[in-house]
C-alpha cells in the first residue's frame, strides 16, 4: 500500500486550530468581518456599530470603532505556538525519519561532502530505492523526487531551512526553537509549517552555518553572527541564553539588485526624492541612514552604493558581511571574534583605522554601534568625502544623538561640544527609513546637517513622508513632500555638476 495513504492525524491542521496566522505580530487594521468571528467567540458577543452608538448616543462612530476594535484585540486567544506539517509534506518528512537512519548506513559521509547536490542525488537514487524496499514502502515518481530533495538537503543543505531559503517572497526567517519557526512575507509575519527533528537537529544545522564563515556557537560562546554563501545576514543564539532552544534568525537579500528608481516604483520614497539621493550619492556626500531592525538600511546603502563612480576605491567595514556593492574597485572587511582565551578579536575600530591606511576614497560602515563612530567621523572630515554608514534611531535628531553618546560612551575624552561640531562638520546628509504597521518600508525623512548654533546641531528637512489615512485593508496612506527650501549642499553638488538637477528635485 503507498505510504502516502496514511495520514497521521496528529500532524495534521484540522482538529487542533493551529495554522497560519496571516500577518501575526504585525499590528493591523483589529476590525472583526461579518462571518469571520473567532471559534471561541460567539457572532453575536460583537456588538454592532449602532448597538453600542445606541448605548452611548454622544460617542463618535469613529471613536466607537476604534474601541470595538481594542475590544476585539483584549479578547483575541493566541494561536499554539508550534508549527506544523501538513499532507504531502508531512507524508514525506515522516518516510524521510525511517530512510535516513539506513541510509547513513550505507553512505560514507566523507565521502558524500565532496559531491555536488546533483551528484549526490544521482548517487542516493539506487540506495534510497533499497532502504525502500526493505521498509516496503512504495512511492510514486513525485514522492520519490521530494524525498531526495530533503535527504539531500539534510545531508548537505540546511534541512528544512533550505525550502524557506528557495522562497523568493520571504524576506526574514525567525526559528524559535525546534517547533516554532516564523517568516515574514511581504512585511507580514505567519508561521511557517516546517519542523526540526528536535533541538539536536536544529542545534546542528546552527554550527554547520556557524562553521562555513569560521565562526563557533556552543555553550560557551552562545551568540553568533553569520552569513550564507547568498550573502543573507544570520544570527544565532542558543541555550542557556535561549530558554526555548536553538533560535536563528536569517535576513535574507534579494538577489537582483535594487536601485533607487526600483524604491520609487514600489512607494518607499517619491521620484524628487530618488533623484536627490542620485545626487547626494554621486556627489559624494557624507551620509548616515537611520532607522530601526528590519527598517530596510542595508538595502538603500546597497542602492546608494550604485551612484558611486566606477573609478572610486571603497572599502566596506562589517560585523557581518552583508553588502553587495556592484563597483568594480570594491574591498569588503570583516570583523573577527575572539577566540576561546578571548584573544585575537578585531574590531570594526581596528579595521576603520586599518582602512585609512589603504588608499580608499570612500569608506562604507556597516552599522555603527560604539567608539568606531569617533573614528568614523574622522575620516568623513579627513579627506574621504561620500563615505556612508548606518545606525539604529527613530529620527533624524536622535541619530544625531545616539553619533553623540557613543562617542561620549568610548574611551575619549573630548568634549561634548568638540564632538557635536565634529558631527556636524562630517555628516550632510540623514536619511530616516522605517517600517510601518503595515509591513511597508518608506523613506520617512532627508535631512541635511547646517551646521552649529551655539551648542545645537542645525538641521534642515528637505522631504518629509506624511501618513494622511489608512485604507480599509489596513495600508497606509501618506504623500511625499518636498519642504521647498534651497538644499545647503547645493555647492557639493555644483562641484559634480548636479547643482540644477538637485535643485529642481528640492523644489
Amino acid at each position: 500500500m503507498n505510504a502516502f495513504g496514511r495520514r497521521n492525524g496528529g500532524m495534521g491542521g484540522g482538529g487542533n486550530g493551529v495554522g497560519v496566522r496571516g500577518g501575526f505580530g504585525v499590528a493591523r487594521p483589529m476590525h472583526v468581518p461579518p462571518g469571520n468571528a473567532r471559534d471561541d467567540q460567539p457572532v453575536e458577543t460583537a456588538a454592532p456599530h449602532d448597538a453600542i452608538a445606541a448605548l452611548d448616543p454622544l460617542t463618535p462612530l469613529g471613536q466607537t470603532d476604534a474601541m470595538q476594535r481594542l475590544s476585539d484585540r483584549q479578547n483575541a486567544t493566541a494561536d499554539s505556538g508550534a508549527s506544523r506539517m501538513e499532507g504531502f509534506e508531512a507524508s514525506i518528512h515522516k518516510i524521510k525519519e525511517q530512510v535516513l537512519p539506513r541510509l547513513l548506513e550505507r553512505v560514507d559521509p566523507e565521502a558524500a561532502a565532496t559531491l555536488g547536490k546533483e551528484d549526490l542525488a544521482e548517487e542516493f537514487r539506487p540506495i534510497i530505492g533499497e532502504v525502500l524496499a526493505e521498509l516496503k514502502l512504495t512511492l510514486n515518481r513525485r514522492e520519490q523526487f521530494a524525498l531526495e530533495k530533503v535527504l539531500v538537503d539534510e545531508l548537505l543543505g540546511l534541512g528544512p531551512l533550505e525550502e524557506l531559503l528557495a522562497d523568493p517572497e520571504i524576506s526574514d526567517i525567525m526559528v524559535n526553537g525546534p517547533d516554532q519557526t516564523f517568516v515574514e512575507r511581504k512585511g507580514k509575519l505567519e508561521m511557517a509549517q516546517i519542523q526540526f527533528r528536535d533541538e539536536e537537529h536544529l542545534f546542528q544545522i546552527a554550527q554547520r552555518i556557524c562553521n562555513s564563515v569560521g565562526r563557533r556557537v556552543d555553550q560557551t560562546t552562545p551568540l553568533a553572527d553569520a552569513r550564507l554563501k547568498d550573502g543573507s545576514r544570520v544570527n544565532v543564539i542558543v541555550p542557556p541564553l535561549s530558554l526555548r532552544g536553538t533560535a536563528i534568525s536569517i535576513r535574507k537579500f534579494s538577489a537582483k539588485p535594487i536601485t533607487l528608481d526600483m524604491m520609487a516604483g514600489f512607494g518607499s520614497m517619491s521620484p524628487k526624492m530618488a533623484t536627490a539621493l542620485k545626487v547626494a550619492g554621486a556627489s559624494r556626500f557624507n551620509i548616515v541612514i537611520s532607522g530601526g531592525t528590519g527598517s530596510g538600511k542595508t538595502t538603500m546603502l546597497n542602492a546608494l552604493s550604485k551612484m558611486i563612480d566606477p573609478g572610486e576605491r571603497v572599502l566596506t567595514i562589517e560585523d557581518a558581511a552583508e553588502l553587495r556593492l556592484q563597483q568594480p574597485h570594491w574591498l569588503p572587511l570583516e570583523t573577527r571574534p575572539a577566540n576561546l582565551e578571548g584573544q585575537g578579536e578585531i574590531s570594526i575600530r581596528d579595521l576603520v583605522k586599518n582602512a585609512l591606511r589603504m588608499r580608499p576614497d570612500r569608506i562604507i560602515l556597516g552599522e555603527i554601534r560604539g567608539s568606531e563612530c569617533f573614528d568614523m567621523l574622522a575620516a568623513m572630515n579627513t579627506g574621504h568625502d561620500g563615505s556612508m554608514c548606518t545606525l539604529h534611531s527613530n529620527s533624524p535628531r536622535e541619530a544625531l544623538a545616539r553619533m553623540e553618546n557613543m562617542v561620549m560612551m568610548s574611551d575619549i575624552k573630548v568634549p561634548k561640544e568638540a564632538i557635536s561640531r565634529q558631527i556636524a562638520d562630517s555628516v550632510d546628509m540623514i536619511i530616516q527609513v522605517k517600517r510601518l504597521r503595515d509591513g511597508s518600508r518608506r523613506v520617512t525623512n532627508v535631512t541635511e546637517v547646517i551646521g552649529m548654533e551655539g551648542p545645537v546641531i542645525v538641521t534642515q528637512e528637505l522631504f518629509k513622508f506624511e501618513y494622511l489615512d489608512e485604507s480599509a485593508d489596513g495600508k497606509i496612506i501618506g504623500e511625499y513632500r518636498s519642504m521647498g527650501l534651497r538644499p545647503y549642499t547645493i555647492d557639493k553638488a555644483k562641484q559634480f555638476g548636479f547643482d540644477q538637477a538637485y535643485l529642481e528635485a528640492c523644489l
